[in-house]
């Protein structure tokens, strides 16, 4: 998840993508999409199919008649051209992901109310977010997302296609400090945004001299949290003080090691560090950057 408080920064910075893994044609994206349709048929009657080059994109609005999986969908309708617009942007997202991961799925589900949103996301709800990843598939919660910058979009859009990628959902005993982290790492990947543009609550916080002593914890990252924002701007930059110090190389193999051995045995295996060193070099990390 990445809450919609974080993005207001990301305004008037155009992101810069470049390069593209070998990936295949988002047939297995029409099979995901046809599938988490039909969980909840009532929402998707009417509703627009588009599809980028990799994304699928499913855009609900009012309508007597559902969509065909099987033909090239029209952009007669505002729906589906807002569809096609979003593919774009969940193109850019899916290549940031596997520039830096590797391959993934991108569909993505666009309800036409944020109630129909809250459904489809049950029982996790979207209240403060703009999207929000499923196992194999995006959420967006129209009224949050519809405020975001483009710059905003595609951040949000690759932070949740990596939780799709890396499993995220299925992996309830990671840190959730290296989960929200290493999404928003990918995120930002390549947005020109710096430190103090992203972690603006957190930057006031060390100004003030108040900083964080631990990174935080899976109670710091639930929505309506009174240091959300500050939450997930610690772990971005947890993850980001890791690419900087030891390389995204590394970075990528302490998240693969701690899915198979959880983060203490990882941290050692690949950094040579343990988990008090972490944190002290990342709050030294935090004054640098953002002071």
């Amino acid at each position: 998840m990445l809450a919609l408080a974080r993005l207001t920064a990301a305004v008037l910075v155009v992101a810069s993508v470049t390069g593209l893994a070998a990936d295949a044609p988002p047939d297995r994206a029409f099979a995901t999409a046809r599938t988490v349709m039909g969980e909840h048929p009532e929402i998707w009657v009417g509703a627009s199919i588009a599809r980028g080059k990799y994304a699928v994109v499913v855009t609900g609005h009012a309508a007597s008649t559902p969509p065909s999986l099987s033909t090239p969908p029209s952009l007669s309708t505002p729906g589906a051209r807002a569809g096609a617009g979003l593919a774009d942007v969940a193109d850019s997202a899916r290549r940031t992901v596997a520039r830096v991961w590797g391959q993934a799925d991108a569909v993505i589900l666009v309800p036409a109310t944020d109630e129909q949103a809250e459904v489809l996301a049950s029982p996790s709800g979207v209240a403060g977010l703009a999207a929000l990843a499923d196992v194999d598939h995006v959420i967006v919660a129209p009224s949050g997302f519809g405020r975001l910058s483009p710059t905003g979009r595609r951040v949000v859009l690759a932070h949740e296609l990596t939780h799709v990628a890396t499993g995220a959902a299925l992996s309830g005993d990671m840190p959730a400090w290296l989960v929200e982290g290493f999404a928003d790492y990918v995120g930002y990947h390549g947005s020109g945004l710096t430190a103090r543009a992203v972690a603006a609550e957190l930057a006031a916080e060390v100004r003030s001299g108040t900083p964080p002593v631990a990174l935080p914890g899976r109670e710091a990252f639930r929505p309506g949290g009174p240091r959300l924002p500050q939450a997930y701007e610690e772990a971005w930059l947890a993850c980001r003080y890791l690419a900087d110090r030891y390389g995204e190389h590394a970075l990528v193999a302490l998240y693969r090691a701690a899915r198979r051995h959880g983060i203490t045995t990882a941290l050692v295996e690949t950094l040579g560090t343990d988990l008090a060193e972490l944190t002290a070099a990342w709050r030294g990390y935090l004054r640098r950057e953002l002071a």
